[in-house]
């Protein structure tokens, strides 16, 4: 506890105040509009220098990440077929969309840390502790959701188009084609696979419970549903079912984050 001078009626009135209280409890309502888009400038300055860092390492590297991410679709043509591309630039233009991704995936945990120091000015000083295990979680979210969509989800789409290949119907898919929907479907899955981190802060901080998550499940499935239908990049019902199901699993998964991460009752007083 502290004295401070305080105008009373009479003088030399004092007034104690808590030296324990954090002063930077309401830093972000301080800010005004203009330095919070000061800070914004700031943040995407800082994320593109680790994206351009990023591009560089990938670039050292394309041949590799070429063979890597188009090798599930290769692996699933039917004999006789291969990948094609009709533009002159094509090629081209798509290794260097290759660096460009490879290089955003390479910058990722630095680019979700300039996110959290966007955001931790209007966080109470308790809940910016969370940097760490928001980084970890957020890039290991997306990192799975890649991982899962490169071996698991794409290469299931892709043997279900090419079985429709026929004596008389060839199939053989175009370059920009191909890699445009790995790349929906590895940014839609990345996101997707946020759910239970965004559910472990907010368990964290009171917002949500696993009694709260568990009593919604039937409308969450609908929603979900509802949300795969939007996300989904070809419309056709096998993607949308590659798209719902592993939010119906990760929305089960953060039932039990929420129920083991999250605020506990506080115990009766005796």
């Amino acid at each position: 506890m502290a004295l401070v001078p305080f105008p009373g009626p009479q003088s030399g009135a004092l007034k104690k105040i808590d030296d324990d209280e954090p002063e930077d409890q309401e830093v972000g309502g301080r800010m005004s509009f203009l330095e919070h888009l000061e800070e914004l400038r700031k943040r995407i300055i800082y994320a593109c220098y680790g994206i351009v860092v990023g591009i560089c390492v990938s670039f050292l590297f394309i041949q590799q990440i070429y063979d890597f991410l188009t090798g599930p679709a290769v692996a699933t043509l039917p004999p006789g077929s291969k990948i094609i591309y009709t533009q002159p630039t094509e090629a081209f233009s798509l290794y260097i969309n290759i660096s460009l991704i490879a290089g955003i995936v390479i910058a990722s945990p630095f680019i979700m840390y300039q996110v959290w120091m966007f955001i931790a000015p209007g966080l109470y000083s308790n809940e910016k502790k969370f940097v760490i295990p928001f980084v970890v979680f957020s890039t290991g979210g997306f990192l799975l959701g890649a991982a899962f969509n490169h071996y698991v989800a794409y290469p299931f789409i892709m043997i279900y188009f090419a079985s429709f290949n026929t004596p008389n119907l060839s199939y053989m898919p175009q370059l920009s084609e191909v890699f445009g929907l790995y790349i929906k479907m590895l940014v839609g899955l990345g996101v997707i696979f946020q759910m239970p981190t965004i559910v472990f802060f907010l368990a964290k901080v009171g917002v949500v419970t696993a009694r709260f998550l568990a009593a919604q499940f039937k409308y969450a499935v609908l929603i979900i549903f509802i949300v795969a239908a939007v996300v989904t990049p070809t419309g056709d019902p096998m993607t949308l079912m590659v798209f719902a199901m592993p939010m119906v699993g990760l929305y089960i998964l953060s039932i039990f984050v929420a129920w083991i991460f999250g605020k506990k009752p506080a115990k009766a007083a005796a």
